[in-house]
């Protein structure tokens, strides 16, 4: 039986949605802007196109995750975004749960 391309398609971005929200908490421990945080998840191998990142980005600042503050940097206007407090509690929480679920994932594997 061969596998349908569409449905792949489908289950494979149902898997990576949550892991984005993951990757991109882990990745604004440090203080970044749109551009680089999209730079840093495509050198671990998570591309992500821009119609995905600012969206949730907005979702997980108006969820409290995130902190965010305009600047002037190379003479333009950037949005630098890093983890509130309840962001890095957060991101505590969820690693330790994408943990346990990896743990059973690979004995099911």
């Amino acid at each position: 039986m061969s596998l349908d391309p569409d449905l792949y398609e489908s289950m494979r971005l149902e898997l990576r949605r949550g892991s984005l929200v993951l990757a991109v908490l882990a990745c604004l421990r440090t203080e970044r802007y749109g551009y680089t945080l999209r730079q840093a998840l495509a050198a671990d191998g998570l591309e992500m196109e821009e119609s995905t990142l600012y969206p949730l980005l907005r979702r997980l600042e108006s969820q409290g995750l995130l902190n965010s503050e305009w600047r002037e940097e190379e003479k333009r206007k950037k949005r630098f975004y890093v983890l509130s407090p309840g962001g890095v509690a957060m991101l505590a929480a969820l690693t330790d749960e994408w943990r346990g679920i990896n743990a059973s994932l690979d004995k099911i594997l």
